[in-house]
């Protein structure tokens, strides 16, 4: 199948210093106030920011950002490229290029601030403070990074070698089996997360109790559509069951609302009904 027009690779690289530190020195110590016999037994691994906050919201920015590539696009190559429908992506590299933007701009003031982050860490540290742990602040700059890259997807069996023709049919061959296997395992994930939002729903419907409205809040609903939505753009296969079975959900969620859903008891008995329906209705 060919998905080169409805789909691109990208592949997301963000790195960020750790900021951490093997200190042999402690680790011995230990060690031997423990009485271990290996001395693969324990290790002593430095915070050099620590009593700081300000790396660690880079990192969690970063970890933030890599989350939401993963939720707009599909796995594809074991490490790095994934599959990013063409239909997402201006929005998505729209976005990403924000992301990358703010990242800089707090990158920026991190290494202005790093000789008076290091002071902050002596204090914090105590005897475990060297300061022959720290790099210099470009030394740490480099150590920074976000980078986005962009590529076609290779038709299956698009080899351009001058090889043996035996050679190259058998080549072609296995790569058709490769890219086939890479397509069914990257259309899993959309079956996969409508599967668990299905099955989570499902069983937050059952049953009553007297605190029940407490349990409920928008996103049991606003959650289901922003699915809805997204799957339309993640089958990039076209597959006529994943849209059926994304129909089915949308129209549910759309004949309810909120405040029924915490009241009336019916009205959670027949959402879930309908949702029942449908996983019962695909061989997930």
């Amino acid at each position: 199948m060919s998905i080169s027009a409805s789909a691109v690779t990208v592949e997301l690289n963000i790195s960020v210093w750790t900021a951490n530190k093997l200190d042999k020195t402690a680790t011995d110590t230990v060690i031997a106030a423990n009485h271990a016999q290996s001395n693969d037994a324990a290790q002593v691994r430095k915070n050099l920011m620590s009593g700081t906050t300000v790396r660690k919201k880079i990192a969690d920015f970063a970890a933030g950002c890599r989350l939401w590539h993963n939720t707009h696009t599909l796995p594809w190559a074991d490490k790095g490229a994934r599959l990013l429908p063409t239909s997402l992506f201006m929005d998505y590299k729209d976005e990403m290029n924000a992301r990358r933007s703010l990242f800089d701009d707090m990158v920026s003031e991190f290494i202005l601030e790093y000789p008076q982050l290091v002071q902050i860490a002596r204090s914090s540290m105590g005897s475990l403070y060297n300061a022959e742990d720290y790099p210099s602040a470009e030394g740490v700059q480099d150590k920074f990074g976000f980078r986005l890259v962009f590529s076609p997807v290779p038709e299956a069996g698009d080899f351009r070698l001058d090889i043996p023709q035996q050679d190259l049919a058998d080549m072609r061959a296995d790569y058709d089996i490769a890219f086939n296997d890479r397509l069914a395992d990257a259309m899993h994930m959309p079956w996969t997360k409508l599967h668990d939002m299905l099955t989570n729903m499902s069983a937050k419907l059952t049953g009553s109790d007297e605190d029940t409205q407490k349990r409920w809040h928008d996103t049991f609903l606003t959650n289901g559509y922003d699915l809805c939505a997204m799957l339309s753009h993640l089958n990039i296969t076209k597959d006529p069951h994943l849209e059926s079975a994304r129909r089915q959900l949308e129209t549910a969620l759309l004949n309810t609302n909120i405040e029924a859903i915490k009241s009336d008891d019916a009205e959670r008995d027949n959402l879930k009904t309908k949702l029942d329906a449908i996983l019962q209705g695909y061989e997930w």
